[in-house]
């Protein structure tokens, strides 16, 4: 969600640690990798020709950590998406999020309204997919 707002280096290296996040608890479920490729087609051209990058989970971490708070909270928002889309419950996941708010500096109050964004989305998308197919 409003992925678009990163800069192409910052898309790339979102896509990077979504990845990071998604194997944390090991190879990446086949919903895991539709959330992924979902990413990168909102992305659009600042990705189309993604290559991973050699930086670890840590250096990704990092380099968000020095971006502006508006940034962090888009990527940590996305990341907390990413990690409620499938049905799977990862102490892992759950875990390097707790890592990354940190890093980032997010407080709890800030990390309660991000999550309630994501459900709203949520929300909101099966509402329309309910009265578009009565």
């Amino acid at each position: 969600m409003l992925l678009s707002l990163l800069s192409k280096e910052e898309k790339n290296l979102f896509i990077d640690l979504a990845i990071e996040l998604v194997s944390v608890d090991g190879k990446p479920t086949e919903t895991e990798l539709a959330i992924i490729k979902k990413f990168k087609k909102e992305l659009g051209e600042d990705v189309a020709k993604y290559k991973k990058s050699n930086m670890t989970k840590e250096k990704l971490v990092e380099y968000f950590v020095q971006r502006p708070y508006p940034t962090k909270n888009l990527v940590y928002m996305n990341l907390v998406a990413t990690s409620l889309n499938d049905d799977y419950y990862s102490v892992e996941e759950h875990l390097f999020l707790e890592k990354i708010q940190q890093a980032f500096g997010i407080s709890e109050k800030k990390k309660n309204e991000l999550i309630k964004l994501v459900y709203s989305e949520r929300d909101l998308r099966e509402k329309v997919k309910r009265v578009i197919s009565e």
